[in-house]
Formats: structure tokens, C-alpha cells, sequence
């Protein structure tokens, strides 16, 4: 009988079932992954967030299946047709692919052509002419013609016969495994460009004769591909030999075929037409529906593979080192349109906005240095974000020389990625927050909020706008959503969030929280004031208990009632401090921060049955350091004077940069020329590295040698071995023998990784 779904997942992620046992139970009674990882480590064993969020996922997956095999075994009942062995197997399959295989028999279809011939009476002859091949199938075929059902004739009657055994061939389930699991690890996918698209596809070039093994294909280059083909430049085929003959035309699995059926060429009168039968039905059945579903399973692949680099790279972003509470000024550079500025305050609120003209055609620099001055001299302005578009090194320079001009202001400037302003200022919330600005210069605003605090700006923007992945759009949708979401939730809540001053957007995302609650927090701060008190909470409208416990913990009350309320220490737990207290005759406000204290208590002292040694140890760390971030130190990168455009580089240059985004073969790193430059993964590191994010990740700023510069397609190869010579083959070390890597002609083969880096960078536009 199936096994529990509990037991299934204890065994996948090598855990006790008790642990996934009391996991599911919390889930199911809607406590959410950060509360489960934070707060209930004596509950689910020590569980990681990781580890918490793949048995929340697998959760689904395995549900799901046990819903669709009840009802695949209820179809199958009603039909009369359940035997042991087959239900056996049906509780055995394991995915969904299987079970699907074993109910293909069974289930409902419209009439084929093997079921008209079942109903004229000629499943006999098939089975005759199968298990006993020495009778001649001419001969036979007279005894079964039916006129009246459409088999008048012998060929008629043949044709019938063999329709019956080409569905036999092509539903048994363990044949369809053992040819897929073979096509997968021997099949090549074949893209060769559609005849007269080579200009229009021009962008899919490296494509236009490409093979490499379907299973080792990466993620990037599958997707490529699939979109190649979905714009109508590409076709796509899959092959498996090593030469260009058509997978058609050789016989390796039509002899498996063959023999998982004993059929064989033995000279018998039906052993020709058996064969034929076999050859017909891996030709016009089975390889077609077996290259389709490898194909899709190729997708499936890649776009989980994309998902969780995008999921990655922006977990890197939202927790990338915020510049703290310090009044700033957004610039969202322009040249015609000019450009927008936002002061806002400490806080994040809107002093002042207006629009510059410092640039062509208007050239208005003396104007808009004074503008800027007046505006940073009356809001005491210390930071200067720039935006990364269009005009940005010109607007960078115009604040640079605000900054010399006026060096008793003590102000510095940052330029920042503007991914994603231009959304949220045309977006609903966007119009909310500031019903009377102008769409531009709400653009400004988030330019400026983003460098104080990216977490808190980057929540109100729809995650895919942000361009930190790749083909994003391709990829599966809902699947993408629910990683993203699972990556802004675990953030948010790492974090935490001031109660009293948090925007809806950012309270949605806290555990046990959504929209409506977050958007009535708000509303009963403005009409009551600031909240003094973690308890207070639970004065909003629809906040009840089952929310405060699993939001409580997550948000912060800074300069309130209760010192406690400004840290990480859930309001369940508020009796082990007071334990504390009472030991030790000290106030809360006295413990908080004192190391030494803190160190010298035991945390077994303060067990018991409600409160494990995770908790207490967890409670001591939080009062050591309250409200501790988990985020970096802010830091910046100083793009080099006189490079401003991919025109200024010269192999060789040294330069400071930004890395933007990491994908599997490298990563992209702005240097200040409105172009991205793309480091390949043997080019990060002098030692040979698997996974870019082992050494990079997006925020971080590193310095790269410029290697190659290709001006008219817009390609940049960097690397971070600084010892590198430009335009060298730069390769560093490999795995063995090279696996994965695909084949191409040797007009299409790259010099060295620095032209195959270039070749990934016009993947990524």
C-alpha cells in the first residue's frame, strides 16, 4: 500500500518523519515558513528555511499526486479492468509521468482506429498473428472481414489488426519508460535556422547550427532556443546520432521495441508484417510523443533552472546593503525630458520634486547646478542617487561637480539600478501614494527610497520588472510567481519592520499578513497615531490572535512600551526574559546589549516544556544584538572618470563595477557605460568553480579587467583574474573531459571564454 505522504518526504530530505509530521501539521494550520523557521525549532527539529521551503513544495506536489491517483484507480475500478498487479504498480509510481504511463490503457479517449477495429471483431487475429507469427497474416485476415464495420478487404482487415497492436505497443508503460529514460540520455537537440529568417533572426545566430545533448543542454541555451523556435526563426529537432542522420532512419529502438514484444525476423510469414507494425508505430506514434514530452521536460528543466537563478539573484538584491535613514535626493537622468529630482527625508517622505535640464538640446548646467544646490542646502540633503539609464554619466557628472562646488554640504552620490521606477510609477500604488505628482517624478522618488532602504522600495514592484533574471517571460509563470513571492517573503520577515512606519506594500509581506490587514494597520496608524505596543495590534480590524502570533515576532515598535517590542523576540516568549530579569534582579533595558552578561547565563537554566534550547539560545543572541540586520555594510562602486560610454574601453582597463546579475555560465557586472559586461564563470575565479554565486553575488562590487569590446554589437568581455591578458583564451580549468559543452561548427566556435562570454551577453538582451 501507498506510503504516508509524511514518510515519503522524511525520506527525500533524509529527516525524521516525525519532523515532517509536526511541519505539515503547522503548515496546515496556516503557520507560514519564516514563522516555522523562527519560531517553532523545537517543533520541526531544527528545520531550515531551505529545507522548510522544499517540503512546502514537494507538500503540494505529492498531494496532488495522491489526488490524481485516487482518481485514476477510480476509473479504472469502474471500469472492471483494477487488478492487483496494476494497482500495486499505480500505488508504487512515485510522479506523475508514471502514473500517467500506467492509466494511458485505460483511459478515456475518442474512437481510434484501434478501438473501431476492437468493435468489428479483429483483437483476435492481432493477438493470433503476435503470439503464434508462423500463420500467414494474408490468409487469416479472410476469416474477419466485415464489410458492414469498413474492413471489406484483407489489406482493410491488416490495417485493423495492426492498429490494435500499435496502441498495445504504445501504452505499455514500462516499454514507454525504458525508450524515454534512453532517448533522453542519448537524443540531441538539433536547432538549425528556418530558411529565410537569417536577417530578421539575426539575434539567434549562435543558434543557427547548433547541436548538444538534450539532457546536458543549460538552462539558458534550452530557453534560447525554445524562444528561437517560438519567434518562428529556429527549428528544433531531436536526434541521436552523432552524424546528421535522421533518428527516423536507424532501428536501435525499433528492435527494442521488438523484442520487449518477442518479435523478431525469423523468416516467418507475419514476421515481416509484425515488424512493419513495430517500425510504424516508433516512427508515427511513439517518437513523436516521446520528442514532444522531452522537449517539455528540457523546459520544465530550464525554467527551474532560470527560476531559481532569478529566485538567487533577487534574495541578493532585496537584501543588499541599505544607506540607512539619511535625507536623499533622486535623480532620474534624461536628456530631452530632463531630469527628475525627489528630496526625500530620513524617513523616506517626499520634500520636494522638479525637473532639471542640465543636457542636450536645453544645456541648462549652470541653471540646474543652482537648483540642486538650493534644494540640498534647504532639506540638508546627504546622499545623491543617481539613476543607471539613459544620461546617467552625464547626470552623475553634473552631481559631482555639485559636490565640489559645494563641499561644505558633505554630500556623496551613489548610482543605483531604476529596474522596475518606471513600473511602479505608472502603477496603481504608485498613484495612490502620490494622487497629485506627476508619473516622472515618482520615478525619482524610488530612485531615492531605494538607495535608503532597497528592501522596503523593491516590495512595491512586481518582482519579473526588477532584471535580475533571465527570460523571465519565458518561463512558467505561475511557477515563477510562487518562487519569487517565497524569496520577498523570506527577506522581509529575515529583516523585519518597523510597525510605525512601514508602508502596506512592505506589512503584506510579513508572515500571516496580506494586503487587507496590511492596508488596515495602516489606517489605524494614521487615525490613532503611532503604535506604542506589540498588543496594541490587535486592535485592527480582522487581526486576530492566529495573525499576531505568526506576524508578532516580524515587527518591530521601536521607542515603545516595552523594549522587547523593537527586537526579534516573539511575545510568547516574553516570560524567558522575565525569568531572566527575575535571576538576575536587572531591568530588560539593562540586559539588552550587554555581551558579557549574556554570555556568562546558561541557557539550560531557562528550559522548560514551552521553551526548548533553540529558543532560549535564539532569545539570548536577539537581546545580545536586538533587532540585529542581516544585510551588509553600505558600500559603492566609483566608476572611473573619462569612461562613459563602451566607446572609452581599451582592453586591458582596470575598472570598479557592480554586479547586476549571475547567471549559471557568469555574471554581469555595470561598469558605468550603460552596457553590461560579462564576466564568464572561468573567468571569476583562478580556481575552477561550478556555481558563480560561490563567489559573486548580485549588489556585491568587485573590480574586472576589460578583455574584449565588440562597439557595434554591444558586447563587453570582462574578467576578475586580473593577471589575464586581453584577448587571450582565457579557459581556467575544466571538468574532466569537458562534458556539456555543445558542439558547433568551426565558423561558429569560439576563440576563448572571453567571445564566448560576449556570445552569453546578447543571450541576456
Amino acid at each position: 500500500m501507498l506510503k504516508s505522504v509524511s514518510s515519503r518526504l522524511a525520506a527525500e530530505l533524509a529527516v525524521r518523519e516525525s519532523q515532517v509530521a509536526a511541519t505539515i501539521e503547522l503548515i496546515d494550520g496556516g503557520a507560514t515558513v519564516p514563522f516555522i523557521a523562527r519560531y517553532r525549532k523545537e517543533v520541526t527539529g531544527g528545520l531550515d528555511d531551505t529545507q522548510l521551503r522544499t517540503l512546502a513544495e514537494r507538500l503540494v506536489y505529492l498531494r496532488e499526486l495522491d489526488e490524481r491517483r485516487d482518481t485514476i484507480l477510480g476509473s479504472i475500478r469502474e471500469q472492471g479492468k483494477l487488478t492487483p498487479e496494476l494497482e500495486s504498480s499505480l500505488y508504487a509510481a512515485d510522479n506523475k509521468t508514471t502514473l500517467e504511463d500506467l492509466y494511458l490503457p485505460y483511459k478515456p479517449k475518442r474512437r481510434t482506429k484501434a478501438q473501431i477495429a476492437r468493435e468489428a471483431g479483429l483483437e483476435p487475429l492481432a493477438e493470433l498473428l503476435l503470439t503464434e507469427p508462423l500463420h500467414d497474416p494474408a490468409q487469416q485476415a479472410e476469416r474477419f472481414l466485415n464489410a458492414e464495420a469498413g474492413f471489406a478487404d484483407a489489406k482493410a482487415v491488416l490495417d485493423g489488426a495492426r492498429a490494435i497492436l500499435i496502441e498495445r505497443f504504445a501504452e505499455d508503460a514500462g516499454l514507454i519508460g525504458r525508450l524515454r529514460e534512453k532517448l533522453w540520455a542519448e537524443g540531441e537537440l538539433v536547432g538549425l535556422v528556418v530558411p529565410g529568417k537569417e536577417n530578421e533572426g539575426a539575434k539567434f545566430s549562435d543558434y543557427f547550427n547548433h547541436r548538444e545533448p538534450i539532457r546536458s543542454t543549460p538552462s539558458h541555451r534550452a530557453l534560447a532556443l525554445l524562444r528561437g523556435r517560438n519567434e518562428g526563426v529556429l527549428s528544433l529537432a531531436l536526434k541521436y546520432q552523432a552524424d546528421e542522420t535522421p533518428i527516423t532512419e536507424r532501428s536501435a529502438y525499433e528492435q527494442i521495441i521488438a523484442g520487449h514484444f518477442n518479435i523478431r525476423d525469423a523468416g516467418r510469414p507475419a514476421d515481416k508484417w509484425l515488424l512493419d507494425g513495430v517500425r510504424l508505430c516508433w516512427r508515427a506514434k511513439i517518437f513523436l510523443s516521446l520528442e514532444l514530452e522531452l522537449v517539455s521536460r528540457l523546459k520544465d528543466a530550464a525554467d527551474g533552472e532560470a527560476i531559481k537563478v532569478f529566485a538567487d539573484n533577487l534574495h541578493d538584491l532585496l537584501l543588499a546593503a541599505p544607506a540607512g535613514q539619511r535625507a536623499t535626493m533622486g535623480l532620474d537622468p534624461g536628456l530631452r525630458t530632463g531630469v527628475k529630482v525627489a528630496v526625500v527625508d530620513n524617513t523616506g517622505k517626499v520634500l520636494d520634486t522638479t525637473a532639471i535640464y542640465p543636457h542636450e538640446p536645453r544645456r541648462d548646467w549652470d541653471g540646474a547646478l543652482a537648483t540642486l544646490a538650493a534644494l540640498c542646502a534647504r532639506h540638508k540633503v546627504e546622499l545623491i542617487a543617481i539613476g543607471n539609464g539613459t544620461a546617467s554619466r552625464e547626470t552623475d557628472k553634473l552631481a559631482q561637480e555639485l559636490i565640489k562646488k559645494w563641499p561644505q554640504l558633505g554630500m556623496s552620490k551613489i548610482v543605483v539600478s531604476e529596474a522596475g521606477a518606471s513600473v511602479y510609477s505608472a502603477s496603481e500604488l504608485a498613484a495612490r501614494e502620490f494622487p497629485e505628482m506627476d508619473v516622472s517624478l515618482r520615478g525619482a522618488v524610488s530612485i531615492a527610497r531605494r538607495l535608503q532602504d532597497p528592501l522596503a522600495e523593491l516590495v512595491k514592484i512586481d518582482p519579473k520588472s526588477i532584471g535580475v533574471g533571465q527570460y523571465q517571460h519565458d518561463v512558467n509563470q505561475s511557477q515563477l510567481a510562487r518562487a519569487l513571492d517565497a524569496v520577498v517573503e523570506d527577506c522581509v520577515n529575515a529583516v523585519g519592520v518597523d510597525v510605525n512606519t512601514a508602508s502596506a506594500p512592505l506589512l503584506a509581506r510579513i508572515s500571516g499578513l496580506n494586503s487587507t490587514l496590511a492596508g488596515n494597520i495602516v489606517s489605524y496608524r494614521d487615525q490613532n497615531g503611532a503604535f506604542r505596543n506589540r498588543k496594541a495590534l490587535l486592535k485592527v480590524p480582522r487581526l486576530g490572535e492566529k495573525t499576531f502570533e505568526q506576524a508578532a515576532g516580524f515587527l518591530r515598535v521601536s521607542g515603545g512600551d516595552n523594549p522587547l517590542d523593537a527586537s526579534a523576540v516573539h511575545p510568547e516568549a516574553y516570560p524567558v526574559v522575565e525569568s531572566i530579569v527575575a535571576r538576575s534582579g536587572r531591568e530588560v533595558k539593562s540586559l539588552i546589549g550587554d555581551s558579557s552578561f549574556l554570555k556568562s547565563l546558561r541557557a539550560t537554566d531557562y528550559t522548560d516544556e514551552r521553551f526548548g534550547l533553540p529558543t532560549v539560545m535564539d532569545i539570548l543572541r536577539e537581546l545580545d544584538k536586538p533587532g540585529r540586520d542581516p544585510r551588509p555594510e553600505f558600500k559603492t562602486a566609483a566608476f572611473q572618470d573619462g569612461v562613459e560610454d563602451i566607446k572609452d574601453l581599451q582592453p586591458g582597463m582596470v575598472l570598479e563595477g557592480v554586479v547586476t546579475n549571475v547567471a549559471n555560465f557568469g555574471a554581469f557586472v555595470d561598469i558605468g557605460v550603460h552596457q553590461d559586461g560579462l564576466v564568464h564563470i572561468s573567468a571569476l575565479s583562478n580556481k575552477f568553480i561550478d556555481d558563480p554565486r560561490k563567489v559573486v553575488k548580485a549588489g556585491d562590487v568587485v573590480k574586472v579587467k576589460v578583455m574584449e569590446v565588440d562597439v557595434p554589437r554591444k558586447r563587453i568581455g570582462l574578467t576578475m583574474r586580473l593577471d589575464d591578458q586581453p584577448g587571450a583564451a582565457s579557459r581556467g580549468p575544466r571538468p574532466e573531459g569537458g562534458q556539456g559543452r555543445a558542439r558547433q561548427t568551426q565558423a561558429q566556435k569560439p576563440a576563448g571564454d572571453t567571445a564566448m562570454a560576449a556570445a552569453f551577453a546578447k543571450l541576456r538582451r
